[in-house]
């Protein structure tokens, strides 16, 4: 049974994702502030952790970094704070997604489910996924339509591509991307990003204004959608 720990300072919010989550056959642990998270995360280490920003001893984001000093779990931000800065900074201190409050418990249960998938089909040498009516192949570099017709990437969209495709339902941040596929001194240049990403998609998506698969999240990032 999946482990997760939810942290808010809200009774209703713990009250709410305790019942919801159990009702879906969760093992839930909750606290209300960051000392009790990290005290019961060490005790009874969780698959996932749902975190308010905004606790009563410390930020939120001091909570993340605590985390991530000695785990990998996946932590999704749940927190009233819309800012592009606050999304930003709790997921370079390692949060793995964010949703905003007042948020549908339908939503949150979908980004749960994504980040706590077992086994990855990308994390595997040689993996293929789809994209619309594409198959990417991961170790070969390729991308091949339906009909067979392979349809050509440059290097940097194909890096763009395989960063967010290892990463399938996960939010990879647009400081994570620049950084990783331009370098660090191209951490601000979002419009490279927005760039790139209209290109695959006219390459990839049935319709690219309305994207299936290849997700913007405005002020946070962008999403591979299987």
């Amino acid at each position: 049974m999946t482990r997760v720990l939810v942290v808010d300072d809200e009774p209703q919010i713990l009250r709410a994702l305790r019942i919801n989550l159990r009702a879906r056959r969760y093992d839930v642990v909750v606290a209300d502030t960051g000392a009790g998270a990290l005290k019961a995360a060490a005790s009874h280490p969780p698959d996932l952790v749902v975190l308010d920003l905004g606790l009563p001893d410390m930020d939120g984001v001091e909570v993340i970094r605590g985390l991530r000093g000695w785990t990998s779990v996946p932590i999704i931000v749940l927190s009233g704070r819309a800012g592009s800065e606050d999304k930003v900074e709790a997921l370079d201190a390692g949060a793995d997604d964010y949703v905003t409050k007042p948020f549908g418990v339908e939503e949150l249960l979908a980004r749960i489910r994504a980040v706590t998938r077992r086994l990855s089909p990308a994390s595997e040498t040689g993996a293929t996924l789809r994209v619309g009516r594409h198959t990417v192949d991961l170790a070969d570099h390729t991308v091949t339509r339906d009909d067979g017709v392979e349809v050509k990437l440059t290097p940097i969209q194909w890096s763009v591509l395989e960063k967010l495709l290892r990463h399938p339902g996960k939010l990879v941040s647009q400081r994570q991307l620049l950084h990783e596929v331009w370098g660090p001194e191209y951490e601000n240049e979002s419009n490279y990003l927005r760039q790139y990403l209209a290109q695959l998609r006219r390459k990839l998506e049935d319709d690219p204004a309305r994207p299936r698969h290849l997700i913007t999240e405005p002020g946070m990032g962008y999403r591979y959608r299987p």
